[in-house]
Parts: structure tokens; C-alpha cells; sequence
């Protein structure tokens, strides 16, 4: 007798929590944003980039951009997205389009601290060092790592990866 009790409590158990598990993930959807999706393919990118693994970083750039234009279109005039297009450009090469969303963004936000220090690493890239030292001294006050890290990039003791 005792033993069917264990049975019937075991699987009223297991009816019960299988009932409860299905019932609330379904009742409770999260939506991930382009822009979030963009954003996780970008650290990532940037893990592979450091283990030099370049073909997969660029792939997870390129797919970021495209969900990002997606973004942008839906939310224009929106500096964070403006910068990872920047920057997600910038790292596939294309320094000109980089640096006109850079641009855009700076537009919107001229103190966006991202914006300008990824633009004055472009320019550091692209030997435009004095532009470089512009984006460094509007940084200057901001006590961030940002500053710090465009700094050691344009006197040389960090190398950029562009």
C-alpha cells in the first residue's frame, strides 16, 4: 500500500510541476530588441577578435550591422545605436561609413562618451591624430576609462585595433 501512495504522490508530482513549468513559460514571452541582439553579437565579436579568430568576429559585425540598420530605421536619431554602427563598421573595415554614423550620433549626443572615443580611435587609424586629440580633450573631464584608453591609444602605448 505504501508503495502505491510513493507512486500516485511521485507522479502528482510530476504532473503537477510539468503543469506549472508549461503554464508560466508560456504566459511570460521576452522580446529581444535588435539593438540587444546587436549588442551581444558586438562582445562577442570582440572575444573572437582577441583570440584572433577574425573571419568569425566579422561575421558577427556584419550580422550586428544588419540588425542595427533594422533598429535605426524603427528608432532614428538614436546615439547608442548610431555608435555600435559606428563601431561595428568601423571594425570591418569601413572607416568612412564609421565615421559618418559617428558623426550622426555626435549630432544628436556630442558628449556620448562611446561615440567619441571609438571616433578618435578611427582617427587614429585613419593618421588624423590632432582630430583624435579633439575627441581626447572632450573626454577630459568625464573621469572614465574611455578617456583613458583613447589617451594610450594616441600616445602609443596601446595599439588600436582600428
Amino acid at each position: 500500500m505504501k508503495k502505491i501512495f510513493s507512486i500516485l504522490f511521485i507522479t502528482h508530482l510530476l504532473i503537477g510541476s510539468s503543469y506549472a513549468a508549461s503554464s508560466s513559460s508560456s504566459n511570460t514571452k521576452t522580446v529581444v530588441s535588435n539593438y540587444d541582439k546587436a549588442v551581444k553579437l558586438i562582445k562577442f565579436a570582440k572575444k573572437y577578435e582577441k583570440k584572433g579568430k577574425v573571419e568569425k568576429a566579422n561575421k558577427r559585425y556584419q550580422k550586428a550591422v544588419e540588425l542595427l540598420l533594422k533598429s535605426n530605421k524603427k528608432k532614428p536619431n538614436n546615439a547608442d545605436i548610431l555608435n555600435y554602427l559606428g563601431f561595428a563598421t568601423r571594425k570591418l573595415g569601413d572607416f568612412k561609413k564609421g565615421e559618418e554614423y559617428y558623426l550622426e550620433g555626435l549630432a544628436i549626443e556630442p558628449d556620448h562618451i562611446g561615440i567619441n572615443e571609438y571616433l578618435g580611435e578611427l582617427y587614429v587609424a585613419t593618421n588624423r591624430v590632432d582630430l583624435a586629440k579633439e575627441r581626447l580633450e572632450i573626454l577630459k573631464g568625464c573621469n572614465c576609462d574611455e578617456y583613458k584608453e583613447l589617451k594610450e591609444i594616441i600616445d602609443g602605448t596601446k595599439k588600436s585595433k582600428y
